[in-house]
């Protein structure tokens, strides 16, 4: 009995995170189209995010359910691929030598979420063996970022590999969100500041040296752009049109090269609000993952290090990249058939410490 009502109050509770999931894609999607009425703007392309995550978090929902080791590791070298495939010149990102940091974006978020997989899938791993191979396949993968010259995803394939090591000490896995999710402010928090330019001189040329003259203009317009229109913003799509940067630089892509600053500018005040949301609700649903600690912080700390480059590239234009966190995210909140443990760590807060036999 004591069991069944633990079970069922999982359920409940992972309801509730499913239909909140639900309610904040949905507002994305919806939003974008209300910020499209009566004007010339395109909001395919975040239609198309919308339905990649949820694609990608259902896919990894059911596949974590059965093959919870197979699945993951399948993942991490699908998006090591993809990253390959990615890099400028390759014909899929598009990069162009301009706009090319904000591009490669994508290759250096694919190897995040490769890493954050493979360290995901180690965790679930039983075989002491099969753990370490997952772990070297992480490692391999930060430096096939340094060989793909992506320095970028290297530091965010390492950071995710260290973040996933320290995770065995961890035993509240609320602290450890908290950390991250305010990290991912802080960069975001910065970037919009570099934008506003808030910051002492020094600081703001020692950035613009490092994201380029290019980049922090296009920023400042996506500012202008959300003052002007801070209620519906400008229309998705419609930034490439409006920005004089944009328009003045060769071979642009049309885009801020920051997600939040492109739905400020595009989807005005509502728009960053869902797109925080939605980073929100990937998070609470890693703090309410039957899945053991260190799996939720693994995850959580690929899609950081997503949310990161996002703040400052252009990672999240592309849809292998909001697929693969939709699938990461999934991966790491599936509740395993036949594990009555896992739902006892879902309802006690999901801060208690791993089951060693939990997978």
């Amino acid at each position: 009995m004591a069991a069944q009502a633990v079970r069922s109050v999982a359920r409940e509770r992972g309801g509730i995170t499913d239909g909140a999931g639900v309610v904040i894609l949905g507002g994305c999607a919806v939003w974008s189209l209300i910020a499209a009425t009566g004007r010339d703007a395109r909001p395919e392309g975040v239609l198309l995010a919308v339905l990649a995550v949820a694609g990608g978090y259902a896919c990894g929902r059911i596949c974590g359910s059965l093959l919870p080791v197979a699945a993951a590791s399948a993942a991490s070298l699908a998006a090591l691929c993809l990253a390959v495939a990615s890099l400028p010149g390759s014909g899929m990102a598009g990069a162009d030598p301009v706009t090319a940091p904000g591009s490669t974006g994508a290759t250096a978020a694919l190897l995040a979420l490769a890493s954050g997989a493979a360290c995901c899938a180690a965790w679930a791993a039983r075989p002491y063996p099969l753990r370490l191979g997952l772990r070297l396949l992480a490692l391999g993968i930060a430096v096939t970022a340094l060989l793909l010259g992506s320095v970028a995803g290297f530091a965010a394939a390492l950071g995710v590999l260290l973040c996933s090591l320290a995770a065995a000490r961890a035993h509240r896995r609320a602290v450890g969100l908290a950390g991250l999710a305010l990290a991912a402010g802080l960069v975001v928090g910065g970037s919009w500041a570099v934008a506003e330019d808030a910051l002492p001189d020094g600081l703001t040329v020692s950035l613009e040296g490092r994201l380029s003259t290019n980049r922090v203009l296009l920023w400042r317009d996506a500012i202008a752009l959300a003052k002007e229109n801070p209620a519906r913003g400008t229309g998705p799509d419609r930034f490439g049109r409006l920005s004089p940067t944009a328009r003045q630089t060769p071979g642009a892509d049309g885009k801020p090269h920051s997600a939040p600053l492109q739905q400020a500018a595009e989807q005005g005040i509502p728009g960053v609000v869902l797109l925080g949301a939605a980073f929100a609700w990937m998070l609470y649903g890693l703090w309410r993952s039957p899945r053991s600690t260190p799996v939720a912080l693994t995850a959580a700390a690929a899609l950081t290090a997503l949310a990161a480059l996002a703040g400052i590239g252009n990672a999240l234009s592309f849809t292998q990249v909001t697929a693969g966190a939709g699938l990461l995210a999934g991966l790491a909140t599936a509740r395993q058939l036949g594990e009555d443990g896992a739902d006892a760590v879902a309802v006690s807060g999901a801060g208690a410490r791993p089951r060693s036999r939990q997978t």
